[in-house]
This record gives C-alpha cells, structure tokens and sequence, in this order.
C-alpha cells in the first residue's frame, strides 16, 4: 500500500513530476471541512493505483506550500490536478470522488495498456513517461513538451530523412539497438544535415520556460566510412523571433558556446548532456541551436533526439484561496 507523498518543497514537487509518468497531486489545507472529508477516498486510491514511476499520488499543504499553490493558480480547495509527462492535464474542484475516482482509474487504464503494448524505455530509463538517454538532473523536469512543433524551423535539412519534429519525439530511438541503422520495419527518425555538417535549429516555446541543461543523441553507423558525425561545436542563442541565417550567426554573440567532447557521449545510449549557464537561461520564448561543426571527417552531422530541461510556466498572484463543499 502506498500512501499520498506529502510534497514538502518546490524543489521536491519538481522531483516527483519528473520521475513519474502520472503524478495526482490533492491540494488542501487544514481548515478546509471538504479537504478532510473525500481525504480517506484520495487515500485509498493511491494505495490501490500507486506505481512507481508511473503513478505517484500527492499532497500539497496550501498553507505551508504557498509558492507551488500560486504557480498553479490554484483558487479553491480542495483541488486536484493530474499531471502527465510533468504538464497538467486535468484538474478538478471541489470534493467530487466520483469525477476524481473516473479521472484517476482511466489514467492508471491508460498506463497499464502502454505497459502492455511495449512502450519502449531507454538503456538508461524514463523520465515522465519518455525515453532518456542520461540522467535527469536533479529538481527539474523534461520540458520537451513546451516545445512549439509548429514553429519549427531547421536550415540545411536533409529532407529525404526524419521530420524535424521527429527529434522531439518521446520514444526511444529506432536505431538505437542496430547501431546506428533503422531496422527495415522501423521508419528513419532521425534527422541529418545536408550539404555540408552545420544545422540551424529554431526551436519555438509555447510558454516561457526556464532551461536547465539539453540532452542531445546521436547515433552514426560505426561500420560506414560515409556515415554522419554527431555535433561537436554548438552555439546557442536565445528569444530570437525567426531562424538564424549561417552569415547572421557568426555575428550574433551567442548566449553560451561550448564544445561536446568524445567522452561526453555515453556509449550505451549515444546521448550528451549540455550543461548551460542557467542565469542566461531565464524567462525563454525561443532556443537556436546552431551545430557549428561535427565530431571528425563526415560531411554531414547527425541528430536522433533533443531532450530539454527546467522549468516551464510564469507564476501567478495566488488569489484568495476559498473551500468548495461536496458536489453532487
């Protein structure tokens, strides 16, 4: 049996959103007659649904939590929001077990058939329900969903590969078990320069996010002496408007320029993490990620996932917090 989490920072709520696929949090306070009553219910449900790192059921002490109460907005209690994959999915108000019970069960429905069917999961593991090539860093989560897809736009695309959108994807990379190669069954989703190894990648937010650090995979053929390299020299910008131009590029300071060595890519999964200097990182509508050059002699660089990490959203005054009774 296992028992609502009691969240006890916004560090620790950050933490528990990015090491579980669905995350139930009930947001209540002491003096609030609804929150006590349909508590034994929300109990009862996290001991019969609870799975680690798939379903993980939370509290949220309105009066003792106040930054987390007003990052959600959240007005009256109790309240109940699902998040899945880190983003609030569904949120409910008021005491209502019946709208809370049929939420909750179709949710853990919903997880135990992507068991079924295989979803896949990474050499390394999950975050939030997707495929990761490297650790999560601590107290953040996979912001990848904050992505705009429709925004997106790549320069020198090989457009006889994957879409651009295809390095955003959650699952795990095809060819991550046939070095390098899709299997014939299994589509190209990957994506790869063109006519020389530098790519331009605008990538768009749907909200304002705070980054972290970027997980980047790559995984070339090692048996081609024609196959793609994986980046070396990035340079990126930030809250850029539109895509970069090459020329434009080289003189636009970047935000932060670095250099992926060898030994940064881990060699299970192909996958470097990118540090970045989280001061220059605040309040971002836009990345441009521009892959300056490649890892030795290839002609063309190669990208299997982009995985992004922080924060996402703006807080919001905290209203007047007012308890709402039993609904029919």
């Amino acid at each position: 049996m296992s028992k609502p989490v009691d969240i006890t920072s916004t560090q620790h709520f950050s933490q528990v959103l990015s090491s579980s696929r669905i995350v139930v949090t009930d947001f209540w306070a002491d003096w609030c007659g609804p929150c006590k009553a349909v508590a034994p219910m929300y109990e009862q449900l996290s001991a019969q649904l609870s799975r680690p790192s798939t379903i993980t059921f939370t509290k949220v002490n309105t009066d003792e939590q106040k930054e987390i109460t007003s990052t959600y907005n959240v007005s009256a209690l109790p309240t109940f929001i699902i998040f899945k994959a880190g983003r609030e999915t569904k949120r409910i108000k008021g005491a209502d077990p019946k709208a809370l019970d049929a939420a909750v069960k179709q949710l853990a429905q919903e997880a135990a058939s992507a068991d079924d069917d295989g979803e896949p999961v990474g050499d390394f593991g999950t975050t939030g329900g997707r495929w990761t090539g490297a650790e999560a860093p601590r107290n953040y989560s996979d912001i990848t969903d904050a992505v705009d897809l429709l925004g997106l736009d790549f320069l020198n695309l090989d457009g006889e590969l994957g879409d651009k959108r295809t390095v955003f994807d959650g699952s795990k990379p095809s060819s991550a078990n046939m070095k390098g190669k899709a299997s014939e069954s299994s589509k190209k989703d990957w994506i790869e320069s063109d006519t020389d190894e530098q790519l331009m990648l605008f990538i768009p937010f749907q909200a304002t996010v705070k980054l972290h650090s970027i997980q980047l995979t790559s995984i070339p053929p090692k048996d081609d002496e024609e196959a793609p390299v994986r980046p070396k020299t990035i340079k990126l910008y930030t809250n850029r408007s539109t895509v970069l131009g090459f020329d434009e590029a080289d003189d636009t300071p970047a935000t932060q320029e670095l250099e992926i060595k060898e030994n940064d890519w881990d060699s299970k999964t192909g996958t470097a993490k990118v540090e970045l200097r989280f001061v220059k990182f605040q309040n971002i509508s836009s990345l441009v990620i521009f892959v300056v050059d490649g890892e030795g002699d290839g002609e063309k660089t190669r990208l299997d996932r982009v995985r992004l990490f922080g924060e996402t959203g703006e807080k919001r005054a905290m209203g007047k917090l007012e308890k709402i009774g039993d609904q029919d």
